[in-house]
């Protein structure tokens, strides 16, 4: 299979390149070139047919278009694109971040999807998969991720109109909302995150989704269940309640 991975250097893209190297063609995408010059020769060994890497920051629109033009123009079929890059500020400042932190986080989680995909989408084919990451953060929005959670919940929308959109060509695209999975990006985090779970473990849920091709798969489920849960509740009693966790945190 031919197959392109975002923020493929380290955490969850990193152990997807790793599961999918065996047989087949992949296009990996970091900013950190060291990471993945490493990574490519450890996924030679692990019998991967070809392993070409891009150093580029996937904000970075114009560089990141430029290399998708090239890589489909090197594919005529592409057979799966794994959107995985993704950045938060963490949830130790107040939650109101300056205007350009939010807008590069916006710019990473979500509008670098679009920008990934223009040029790519026309290489797919009957049976193609494209895979989004987005997050359980994405259904109720925490005062400490305004930023993040926004990302996410513009990616949800953007999945379930590029699902409809796709459908009739069979393209597949699955969306992916985990919880807390051990991580460059959740070390950063200076709580106790509920229902953790170990890389392995997150690993092997998102690799069900996408060989189950699930098209919006949210776990771990009993995080989920009470997400869903609060998302019920009256918006003044979930308010009271979620200021009562910031304090908290204090």
């Amino acid at each position: 299979m031919i197959i392109i991975i975002t923020g493929a250097s380290s955490g969850i893209g990193r152990e997807l390149s790793r599961y999918y190297a065996p047989n087949n063609n992949l296009y990996l995408l970091s900013r950190r070139e060291d990471k993945l010059s490493s990574l490519s020769k450890e996924l030679k060994l692990l019998g991967a047919n070809s392993v070409e890497i891009y150093q580029v920051d996937v904000s970075d629109f114009d560089k990141l278009q430029k290399i998708t033009q090239e890589i489909a123009q090197k594919e005529p079929i592409i057979d799966m694109i794994i959107a995985n890059a993704g950045i938060s500020l963490g949830h130790s400042h107040n939650g109101y971040s300056s205007f350009k932190d939010l807008k590069k986080v916006v710019d990473v989680n979500f509008l670098s999807v679009h920008a990934l995909l223009e040029h790519l989408i026309p290489s797919l084919n009957q049976g193609s998969k494209i895979v989004l990451i987005s997050s359980l953060a994405s259904i109720i929005t925490m005062p400490s991720s305004i930023a993040y959670s926004s990302s996410k919940r513009a990616l949800n929308a953007y999945a379930q109109g590029l699902r409809t959109l796709l459908k009739p060509n069979a393209i597949e695209v699955i969306n992916i909302l985990p919880g807390f999975i051990k991580s460059p990006m959740t070390d950063k985090n200076n709580f106790q995150m509920p229902f953790i779970l170990t890389t392995q473990q997150g690993i092997k849920r998102i690799i069900y989704a996408i060989e189950n091709s699930k098209r919006c798969y949210k776990f771990p489920k009993r995080f989920f269940i009470i997400i869903k849960l609060l998302s019920f509740i009256p918006i003044s009693i979930r308010d009271k309640f979620i200021a009562s966790l910031k304090k908290d945190k204090k």
